[in-house]
């Protein structure tokens, strides 16, 4: 059955899973390349995944009814390797948590400080919505910047996820889903 719920941890998912699929790509680069000036708004691809994981972390908590301090200026997080692992467990950790949420969860507003200082409230979908598309803006510039250093495209369409999900799941034999659309 579908369910606010459902969406929203299958998106969280799909983000864990276009990580992979850049870090992949992304393998293939000098690792003074990964942290080297590129013109992107945070500078480097490293700074962008730091970003990344630093909005992760900020709106789980906000999802969660507290407030995290952080400092976009700066890498918080200075080795490649790390950040890496880092951003893979806190995919996994918010995939977890929303999983645990009661399905009404969904339907209610969350309370927070915004960047501005300013007290602010969102609907839980927009937030989450706001932070998946939030990914995927800054997968999309790193990989443009990464294939032009010529790193391999990264293919992260969401239809590339689901046609894989159904790939593995018919392998196992404990699924048998209906042909991907797209």
């Amino acid at each position: 059955m579908y369910s606010w719920k459902s969406h929203y941890v299958v998106q969280a998912d799909y983000q864990h899973w276009a990580n992979e699929v850049l870090f992949t790509s992304l393998d293939y680069l000098q690792p003074d390349l990964v942290g080297s000036d590129q013109g992107l708004f945070f500078n480097s691809i490293h700074h962008t995944v730091d970003h990344i994981l630093m909005v992760s972390q900020s709106w789980l908590a906000r999802l969660q009814g507290d407030n995290l301090a952080v400092n976009y200026k700066i890498i918080n997080n200075p080795d490649w390797r790390e950040l890496k692992i880092a951003l893979r467990r806190e995919t996994r950790k918010l995939q977890s948590w929303l999983n645990d949420q009661s399905p009404d969860f969904f339907d209610t507003q969350i309370e927070f400080t915004g960047g501005d200082g300013k007290p602010r409230n969102m609907w839980v979908r927009d937030a989450l919505t706001h932070l998946f598309t939030h990914y995927a803006h800054h997968r999309g510039q790193i990989s443009a910047v990464a294939t032009r250093l010529g790193a391999p495209c990264p293919e992260m369409d969401f239809v590339l996820y689901k046609r894989e999900m159904e790939r593995l799941l018919n392998e196992t034999g404990r699924h048998q889903a209906p042909p991907a659309g797209g």
